[in-house]
């Protein structure tokens, strides 16, 4: 053991800890569980868990920060809301971050920043994201500014997501058979998983009312609706490119359109433990850093080694890697970059060990705090200690989050 992995692994008074990390199902957009189930209803179900399963008094909570990138009319009222809602006082205040596919862990950065600087000694980091109501032709800006647009690479910040994968597929020599087969294999870590249950102990069941005929029916959300079993590098193979003729992304190795919500509880270790409250995991550092725009997808791959080196630790003393799969060729390109072993099956593996958002579902707020809960919840599962979170950022950045297990 590394002596910066041991100096994490110790416990002091002013460690900002980790109470709880839930989150909701992540389903289908449009045709989901959530389909009709509006982003603060989903946010509102998370919030009031992580105080009422904690046994904390929610008028101690002094800040909360929700990561989400598609805000109705672009403001932060319904956050506010649903924290309102799910009986956090009113003297609680409230703000929404977007840093795009990084919000959730942005969310709860700042929260942990809040405690590590004295400003508060308890607060929630979150993200949620409805991709059935916020995603589309909708949320898209009318124009730029022609003096900007002259700035190459601030005009390459919008360049369709798709086609930065495409870039990268295309700049590294990604095959569209090694990407089918990274996706495959996401699609069945993530199908054992939820065989064995694996999920359940990070899902908050939600009960919702869907719109039908007969006026509305209600339906518990308990489990990821885009989870394919049976999906093999083969099937994959039939599917065409999804944004370029001769192109290798698909809609089968790309991150899958859904709506959820996750929430992070944080405290000062020493408030924590005055209160009794649970410690399941402790916040080490999080950072993140700019990458070419037309290459957005390699952002864990220099993120991750950011973060590591503000920590003082070294590939070596992480035990797994959860990276945002928002295509194939970018999470596969990041891992061989940091020489993080990928084709392993079996649910042991050093990366999305149960899976990652080509088969769960990539709710763009969301993510960043589902990943937090994922991983404790593996971590726990397989007796393992410290592990990084990481995702790329549409417009060209990275992040990435240490954590360690204390459960």
């Amino acid at each position: 053991m590394s002596s910066a992995r041991a100096k994490i692994l110790e416990k002091h008074d002013d460690d900002v800890v980790i109470v709880s990390a839930i989150r909701s199902a992540l389903t289908k957009s449009k045709k989901g569980g959530f389909k009709d189930t509006r982003p603060e209803e989903i946010l509102m179900n998370v919030l009031k868990h992580t105080y009422t399963s904690t046994n904390l008094d929610p008028a101690l909570i002094e800040d909360i920060v929700v990561g989400n990138v598609l805000p109705p009319s672009g403001g932060a009222s319904a956050a506010r809301m649903a924290a309102i809602a799910a009986g956090i006082p009113i003297a609680t205040p409230i703000t929404t971050v977007n840093r795009q596919c990084s919000s959730g862990l942005t969310a709860v950065s700042q929260i942990a920043n809040g405690i590590k600087s004295g400003q508060i000694d308890i607060g929630i980091g979150a993200g949620v994201e409805s991709m059935t109501f916020g995603y589309g032709a909708g949320a898209m800006p009318d124009g730029y500014s022609d003096l900007v647009l002259e700035t190459q690479e601030a005009e390459d910040c919008l360049i369709p997501m798709g086609i930065t994968s495409e870039n990268v597929a295309a700049d590294y020599n990604i095959s569209r058979e090694a990407q089918d087969t990274f996706a495959a294999l996401s699609f069945q870590k993530a199908a054992a998983a939820q065989k064995a249950h694996l999920f359940d102990p990070e899902i908050l069941p939600i009960r919702v009312k869907q719109v039908s005929p007969d006026g509305g029916k209600q339906f518990l959300v308990d489990a990821d609706d885009g989870i394919r079993d049976g999906v093999t590098v083969q099937s994959l193979g039939k599917l065409k490119p999804a944004f370029k003729k001769d192109g290798s992304t698909h809609a089968g190795n790309a991150s899958q359109v859904s709506d959820g919500a996750a929430a992070v509880l944080l405290a000062r270790r020493s408030v924590a433990k005055k209160l009794g409250l649970p410690i399941v995991g402790k916040f080490v550092g999080a950072q993140a850093v700019g990458v070419p725009p037309r290459i957005m997808g390699v952002g864990p791959a220099y993120a991750i080694p950011h973060v590591l080196k503000k920590t003082g630790l070294e590939m070596s003393d992480i035990d797994f890697f959860e990276i945002n799969e928002a295509f194939a060729s970018q999470a596969l390109f990041c891992c061989e970059q940091l020489g993080i072993p990928w084709k392993e099956a079996g649910l042991m593996g050093k990366v999305n060990r149960w899976g990652g958002a080509i088969a769960i579902g990539h709710p763009l707020g969301c993510t960043g705090a589902r990943q937090i809960a994922t991983g404790l919840n593996i971590a726990k599962h397989d007796n393992e200690k410290v592990f990084v979170t990481s995702m790329c950022i549409g417009s060209g950045m990275g992040m990435a989050g240490v954590f360690v297990n204390e459960q």
